[in-house]
């Protein structure tokens, strides 16, 4: 396959798929407008996000351009309701405020991944996508190894797509693809960060092998978004023991003139396996909020330092 050449920084769909609160379509599309302005030129969604309305809001805002790279995934597929909102966990669960007509549908199998590019394709109204990510599946590990990827792999050398990934956020599956098979990029969300580098020895063995990790969730899905440390870590209410590590590291950025999502958002490319860091938005002001902080030098003291009070 002709390796990709990723960027470093990709946009994050999930936002402007609903995630937590709602996003209108003009908002959607200006912070797609606002990514694509600042030079972004890689763009992430999934199925899952918001019952496939991030896949059509990106799948619109692109559209007429040219000179990007996309990626969408495989695993769930979409489906006419067939139990209550209450009975499947409901929308709070999930995290995205979305329609109650559709439910997710777990499908490993070669059939399915194959089924979920095409209708991911239909939703997107593009031609084709360059990654197709195996999302999440770490209760079908067994099936995606053998059924998913083997389906993804013929795609690949069919020209269909150009890379296949796997995208989740635990590092122990992703070693396995990364060992199994002959993948190109892995996913990693939320798992070298700031606060957690206990995907490290996934990082490892993809510097080793030459396979590419884009470093998804770098603020841990709020909690190192903002200098003073609030919110969520892993879309759960924060324990108070991280709130507490984010706090330190933020004292010790500020000896530095750095913020903490200006250090969370440098952390990551430092190690020589991550390619891209993905950042997802959900206006166009934290979309120009990160690109200016990702312009900004961080000193190699302040590793040092993180290091040595051992918040590293």
């Amino acid at each position: 396959m002709d390796r990709i050449d990723l960027p470093r920084v990709g946009f994050g769909g999930a936002p402007i798929g609903n995630l937590y609160d709602a996003v209108t379509e003009d908002q959607a599309r200006s912070t797609v407008e606002a990514a694509w302005q600042s030079g972004i030129r890689l763009y992430d969604t999934a199925p899952h996000y918001g019952l496939g309305v991030s896949e059509r809001r990106i799948g619109a805002a692109l559209t007429g351009r040219s000179g990007y790279l996309l990626s969408t995934k495989v695993g769930r597929l979409l489906r006419p309701v067939t139990v209550t909102p209450s009975e499947r966990g409901g929308r709070a669960e999930l995290g995205f405020d979305e329609p109650d007509d559709l439910e997710r549908v777990w499908d490993f199998s070669g059939d399915g991944v194959r089924t979920s590019l095409t209708e991911s394709l239909t939703r997107l109204g593009l031609p084709g996508v360059d990654i197709a990510f195996i999302h999440d599946p770490d209760d079908h590990a067994e099936q995606a190894i053998k059924e998913a990827y083997p389906a993804l792999a013929e795609l690949r050398a069919e020209g269909r797509i150009r890379a296949v990934g796997v995208g989740m956020n635990q590092w122990q599956v992703p070693l396995r693809f990364v060992r199994e098979t002959d993948i190109d990029v892995v996913m990693l969300a939320g798992r070298y960060t700031l606060l957690d580098q206990s995907g490290l020895p996934l990082l490892e063995e993809c510097a080793e092998r030459g396979v590419a990790v884009l470093a998804a969730g770098v603020f841990n899905s709020g909690l190192l978004a903002t200098h003073e440390p609030a919110g969520t870590f892993d879309y759960l209410p924060a324990p108070e023991h991280l709130v507490v590590k984010a706090r330190r590291i933020a004292a010790v950025c500020e000896r530095h003139d750095v913020t903490l999502p200006q250090a969370a958002l440098a952390f990551p490319l430092r190690h020589p396996a991550v390619a891209t860091i993905v950042v997802g938005a959900r206006t166009p002001k934290e979309v120009q909020e990160n690109t200016t902080l990702l312009d900004r030098p961080v000193p190699e003291s302040l590793w040092t330092d993180l290091a040595a009070e051992g918040l590293l």
